[in-house]
């Protein structure tokens, strides 16, 4: 049930960022809850991969390069999901940002509350 909330507040998400973002364009809510499937599945496998690699280079800018990483994802599901179009890397930075922001937000709202000794 958490992963299916997380994952419509995923695309809430999207729906927000491309209201704040020029250049990041989202057709509807079912363009949103297909592209957020996407770059869950790209970060999950293929950004994985990337930021194992590229390690050195986030140690050395202090996690930034992460955001390129996460960027770069953006794009390529952009490039794969229709209805989703982030035209550029600077559009899909700052949504990377915007979204890595609401998803601390997201993962705090459907984090189980800690148990309670008795």
């Amino acid at each position: 049930m958490r992963l299916l909330l997380h994952w419509l507040l995923s695309a809430v998400a999207l729906l927000i960022t491309s209201e704040l973002v020029p250049g990041f364009h989202v057709s509807g809510f079912a363009a949103a809850l297909i592209a957020a499937a996407v770059i869950g599945l790209l970060n999950a496998t293929v950004g994985l991969i990337l930021k194992i690699l590229t390690f050195p280079i986030s140690i050395l800018t202090l996690g930034i390069f992460l955001m390129v990483i996460n960027a770069i994802m953006i794009l390529v599901a952009s490039s794969l999901v229709p209805g989703f179009q982030v035209v550029g890397l600077l559009p899909a930075f700052l949504g990377a940002v915007i979204l890595a922001l609401l998803g601390m937000i997201i993962k705090a709202l459907t984090r189980e509350p800690a148990k309670q000794p008795h």
